[in-house]
């Protein structure tokens, strides 16, 4: 210790006395001319100011590499579970190419394994970005080495033989559907209109799920060419997605091959000419459908790829089937022609019957309904006669309503039929081999219909 403070105060005479004391770093004593004096004692260096500001930046560089941690904690945690999701998309796609033959043609062995090769690779960089031991990844790990396993023992099993059972699959199913025709009690009397209407409705054909073999694809529609042009009467349509929007259209030459999902033109619809609704047919090699932007009836010809609309000013947006919205327009088509269901303000949500002049695009007739639209799960049209349908329960649909364009007469009816899952997105009509085609949550099913004869 070094004294460095000297302090002299008052003369004794003006001062109590004192003894001499001695406290810590500062003494006190009465000098010999009476003054009392004080020494003050600090430390031999100074007070480490610097030291201090280091410690406190060293402690502010802490804090933030700490939260620079749990950012990036946060999002390992983030890729962690993309991870995980890509590992369950692989998983659903492996048991797909593992539990059945007739839900794909093409089996992408290689782009499998190079997938998971990949997915193994991200693991590990997240493990060693981790620092981690978390038994998590040896689950991982061995997961993903199953399904390599598994895609080997496929690939091996003979592929070509696989698509060897796809087509077998698709006769069968030919054959099956032939079956069911010739059962039939009443034989269908194609294009003939001479009967009082629907007797009965036949028992589902599921054929099976979409193209794109995604369950998710909730909103779509499949179906044949309701006025086939020479060449393609065989042909089938399909389009599906996760919406109730229409971004594109699959054609197919034949059954067979729709059965093996190979498309023999693929159309995108271009920006501004997408369709909603999902309540489209193919008439006349022309795809009409929902067009929103202006809300109107549009058309695609499939040939030479030419749009047009036509804007029905009384048809309103309001107004819906009940299993699916935007169903605003409801295109259909039958022995006598081609037809658009919607309901208006006017008709106070209540169907209107329009009749469609294919060369012109307008409107030539209509009538009005008693149905209201959103009471409807869906409608369609055969001989000039609109027929509603509804839901009885979960697997059971019934026709309970009819109106009839040439007569001008409606009729209550309670024609029950069978459906594969609840609710359905498209159905509808095709005058050429008497069925219905409906598009029921992802899946292509179709009904014989029997009519009454005069």
């Amino acid at each position: 210790m070094l004294p460095i403070l000297l302090l002299l105060l008052s003369p004794a005479s003006a001062w109590i006395p004192v003894h001499d004391w001695e406290s810590g770093n500062v003494t006190a004593s009465v000098g010999e001319s009476g003054q009392c004096v004080c020494h003050v004692y600090l430390p031999e260096h100074t007070f480490p100011a610097d030291r201090v500001e280091h410690m406190q930046q060293v402690s502010q560089d802490l804090f933030l590499e700490v939260e620079i941690q749990m950012n990036q904690m946060i999002s390992y945690e983030g890729k962690l579970e993309a991870y995980l999701k890509e590992l369950v998309d692989l998983t659903m796609r492996v048991t797909i190419l593992e539990s059945s033959a007739d839900k794909y043609i093409k089996l992408e062995f290689e782009l499998l394994r190079i997938e998971l090769r990949e997915f193994e690779a991200l693991v590990s960089q997240l493990k060693e970005s981790l620092n981690s031991t978390s038994p998590m990844f040896d689950s991982l790990y061995i997961e993903i080495r199953n399904m390599t396993l598994i895609v080997n023992q496929l690939e091996t099993f003979d592929k070509s033989n696989l698509e060897v059972i796809r087509i077998e699959f698709a006769k069968l199913q030919k054959k099956l559907e032939e079956c069911q025709k010739d059962q039939d009690v009443i034989k269908p009397d194609i294009g003939n209109c001479n009967r009082t209407g629907i007797m009965s409705i036949g028992k589902p054909m599921v054929v099976q799920l979409n193209a794109h073999l995604n369950a998710g694809y909730l909103y779509g529609g499949w179906g044949k060419d309701s006025k086939p042009v020479r060449g393609y009467e065989s042909m089938y349509f399909y389009s599906a997605y996760t919406n109730h929007y229409m971004y594109d259209l699959y054609l197919y030459s034949n059954y067979e091959n729709l059965i093996l999902r190979s498309a023999f033109k693929h159309h995108d619809l271009p920006s501004g000419w997408e369709g909603t609704g999902n309540n489209y047919i193919v008439h006349s090699n022309t795809i009409y459908y929902q067009h929103n932007t202006p809300f109107s009836m549009s058309k695609l010809n499939l040939t030479t790829s030419k749009y047009d609309y036509r804007v029905i000013p009384a048809a309103s947006t309001s107004f819906s089937y009940s299993y699916s919205p935007h169903q605003n327009m409801d295109f259909s088509a039958d022995e006598n022609g081609l037809w658009v269901l919607y309901a208006s303000e006017a008709s106070k949500g209540k169907i209107v019957i329009a009749k469609i002049d294919e060369k012109s695009f307008g409107i030539e007739d209509e009538w009005s309904s008693t149905a209201y639209k959103q009471l409807a799960g869906n409608a369609f049209m055969a001989c000039g006669v609109m027929y509603a349908t509804r839901s009885v329960d979960l697997t059971t649909e019934e026709i309970y309503y009819a109106y009839d364009t040439r007569t001008n007469e409606e009729k209550h009816l309670s024609i029950h039929f069978s459906k594969f899952r609840e609710k359905y997105t498209n159905l509808h009509y095709n005058p050429t081999d008497q069925k219905l085609y409906m598009y029921n949550n992802g899946y292509y099913v179709s009904y014989n219909v029997s009519f009454n004869k005069e």
